[in-house]
């Protein structure tokens, strides 16, 4: 009985442990900052160390980031701007935040949602069907890459050197390394055809619309 309770015990443990993370990456993808890497790489330390698989949480961790991430662009293309130009404390600071978020849409188009809060994607007025796929592949990106680095070199510094642990750590890398190459294929390309797309007299249009529409 003692040992059927016990158990009982750390199954109900390890699902509020699922839950902890869901949670707290996902207010941190939403825009609460620090928390979400903080949790990430606790929860893939945790699993390097048995304590917690590895699998689940990088689930449960791609899962939060798509579901904050929507509810941080939600709360930016309403109230985002009003916000962050609030006065009050750090108002500067959120200033300088809002004026770097727009001009990196202008200049990266839909690139900006891997370096941008979601907040600024809702304030530069991002197609939403756009930015559901482009957050997804931003979260899922970060979370592979973090969760991958970790847990690898979790294993490798407790002395596993197994294929899973080096491979796991060098996935990570690797990951982390191919989106930002691919992140500069894409401005490369991008800035190319906005370099060599016709010139009409005409309008302007607004950032934001200028974006999507060369995005």
């Amino acid at each position: 009985m003692h040992m059927l309770a016990a158990a009982e015990s750390s199954v109900s443990a390890g699902s509020w442990a699922y839950v902890a993370v869901f949670g707290f990456v996902m207010l941190g993808w939403a825009g609460i900052p620090g928390i979400g890497a903080t949790v990430l790489g606790a929860a893939t330390a945790a699993a390097s160390q048995g304590s917690l698989n590895i699998a689940a949480v990088l689930v449960v961790a791609i899962i939060a980031v798509e579901v904050g991430g929507i509810a941080g662009y939600s709360i930016g293309i309403r109230w985002g701007r009003a916000l962050l130009s609030r006065p009050g404390p750090l108002l500067a600071r959120r200033q300088r935040v809002l004026t770097a978020g727009e001009a990196m849409y202008v200049k990266w188009g839909r690139l900006a949602v891997f370096f941008t809060p979601c907040l600024v994607s809702g304030i530069a007025k991002m197609k939403y069907s756009q930015f559901v796929v482009w957050n997804f592949l931003a979260g899922a990106a970060y979370v592979i890459s973090v969760g991958f680095s970790v847990y690898g070199a979790g294993k490798v510094a407790t002395g596993h050197h197994d294929a899973v642990s080096v491979g796991s750590l060098v996935v990570g890398i690797a990951v982390g390394v191919a989106v930002f190459l691919l992140g500069r294929r894409y401005y490369r390309r991008r800035k190319a055809r906005r370099a060599g797309g016709p010139t009409r007299p005409g309008p302007q249009m607004p950032a934001a619309a200028a974006t999507d529409e060369d995005s």
